[in-house]
């Protein structure tokens, strides 16, 4: 019996004295992202009232459908990221009559659906050097798209772009990427013009 007492004295010894350290857990680590070098290519595809210059790693997709139904005839495109995950949906509209404020009404209604997950929404005017005007929508947080714009001659054409990723909205880990394919968007959006 002493032997046995002896020997959980030992044990609680050594459990008090082997634990000399804080546990400390590790944060939480996201892999190195390596980005291609930036080159751009035109899109100038007959029957499109439009054309710009979009990244030689994405591709465009004209096969679009909205809820079933084909937008193909509609000047509808999707500009695929397949590395990141990302594509841009793009819409068309040619604008009727007193129609204007409408679509922009929507583009914002589209932009504001985020505002219960988004910490802010930043909307910029301007204009291109190729006389394009339109508003481009920065949206801050875990939100399922970071960012939209549109753009419109206010007379005939109106186009519409906005990026999501295929993943969990987190804004932290999406940060480069979003960076990265910004980049691309500002230049789409300088290098456009109607036909």
């Amino acid at each position: 019996m002493r032997n046995y007492y002896y020997f959980i004295f030992v044990l609680g010894i050594c459990t008090l004295f082997a634990c000399n350290s804080p546990v400390v857990p590790k944060p939480k680590g996201y892999s190195q992202l390596h980005f291609p070098e930036k080159k751009y290519q035109p899109f100038n595809e007959l029957g499109y009232p439009y054309a710009f210059e979009y990244p030689i790693y994405a591709n465009i997709s004209k096969e679009v459908n909205y809820f079933g139904e084909s937008k193909k005839e509609d000047n509808w495109i999707n500009i695929n990221f397949p590395d990141n995950n990302g594509t841009v949906y793009v819409s068309y509209r040619a604008i009727q009559p007193g129609q204007l404020d409408t679509l922009i009404r929507d583009a914002y209604t589209f932009v504001n659906k985020h505002n219960s997950m988004a910490n802010s929404i930043q909307d910029s005017m301007f204009t291109t050097a190729n006389g394009i005007s339109g508003v481009f929508f920065h949206i801050g947080g875990d939100v399922a798209t970071n960012y939209q714009f549109f753009l419109t001659d206010s007379t005939h054409h109106f186009f519409r772009g906005a990026l999501y990723f295929d993943a969990t909205p987190n804004e932290d880990s999406l940060a480069p990427v979003n960076a990265f394919i910004f980049k691309d968007l500002t230049h789409l959006v300088n290098t456009f013009r109607w036909k």
